[in-house]
């Protein structure tokens, strides 16, 4: 049932461009709904406050196990972010899908495959994935 919702959306985005059907066009706006998300999440830090980001080196003891690190590393996220800034993170990262699926359909690429592929990857290697 997923594939079929994943597929119909990348269809969906097919039917759908018109005016950003190059390729050019979509590569740039998917750049730009990146840096509409980052400005969203740094906007809910510094206008909102409803999240505060506590970036700094996170240490790890000498003798760390992959499990251990896992449980001591941190998103460095603290607070909960507030309805309205959740709200503009979630359409902007809907933008981001959806251009994403637009670069996959001018490729010939199929997002749901991709997916399953990237899942099998990490179901299969686990933490090492990301080495």
């Amino acid at each position: 049932m997923k594939d079929i919702i994943i597929d119909d959306f990348q269809n969906a985005v097919s039917e759908s461009l018109v005016r950003h059907k190059s390729i050019l066009d979509i590569m740039t706006k998917l750049g730009e709904s990146q840096a509409r998300i980052n400005r969203a999440i740094a906007k809910s830090v510094t206008n909102c406050g409803c999240v505060k980001i506590d970036g700094e080196k996170q240490k790890l003891p000498e003798e760390c196990s992959l499990e251990d690190a896992a449980k001591i590393l941190s998103y460095q996220v603290k607070g909960k972010l507030c309805e309205n800034c959740r709200e503009v993170l979630e359409d902007e990262i809907g933008s981001e899908l959806y251009y994403l699926a637009a670069l996959c359909d001018s490729l010939d690429l199929n997002l749901f495959d991709i997916l399953l592929k990237e899942y099998k990857n990490l179901t299969t290697l686990g933490k090492f994935t990301m080495l």
